[in-house]
């Protein structure tokens, strides 16, 4: 056992996190709802093909311009 571990510590934020889940027991499944509606989707392949092929090529020198090649 280390020194340094005290057995009944727990920090203000894990207490305030275990009160929270303790006052409403429906936050984690709200938390998983909210995940699944923004981030948990499957890809649309075609999409990501589409996008692939439209891309274009950034130029080396982003902030300067052709004007001066093609005045030549």
């Amino acid at each position: 056992m280390s020194i340094f571990r005290r057995p009944d510590y727990s920090s203000e934020i894990s207490q305030f996190i275990d009160q929270l889940k303790a006052s409403k027991p429906t936050l984690e499944a709200e938390q998983r709802a909210g995940r699944a509606l923004l981030w948990d989707k499957n890809p649309n392949r075609a999409d990501q093909a589409e996008y692939r092929e439209a891309r274009v090529a950034q130029q080396p020198y982003v902030y300067g311009t052709n004007t001066h090649a093609n005045s030549q």
